[in-house]
């Protein structure tokens, strides 16, 4: 059994994860709803993760995923408490757009 392995190019990596940013990106610059911002924002987070493993895979230092893992837990921690603070907003005012939360500033 002969099996042949291609390798993917670092460009590619590099590539994928500039869409999967600039989504994210987008996404939060035009998306009103806040659990839609928090996915982008989460969305913008892996990309960074994404590039930074083929980063420290290519260049071989694991350096690259030692940090991926902390942003994973900080990422974690931001999607807790993000929803935490959303819950109680939507209870109390049955909505979750983001102009309508600018309103509670005053």
């Amino acid at each position: 059994m002969n099996t042949v392995f291609q390798q993917v190019d670092i460009s590619h990596y590099i590539y994928l994860s500039t869409v999967l940013f600039s989504i994210g990106l987008f996404g939060v610059l035009f998306r009103r709803n806040a659990i839609v911002l928090l996915m982008c924002i989460e969305l913008m987070l892996n990309s960074v993760n994404l590039l930074l493993t083929a980063l420290s895979t290519y260049m071989g230092d694991a350096g690259g995923q030692l940090f991926v893992f902390f942003i994973m837990v900080v990422a974690a921690a931001e999607a807790a408490v993000g929803l935490a603070i959303l819950v109680m907003v939507y209870r109390n005012t049955r909505n979750t757009t983001v102009n309508f939360l600018s309103n509670l500033k005053g």
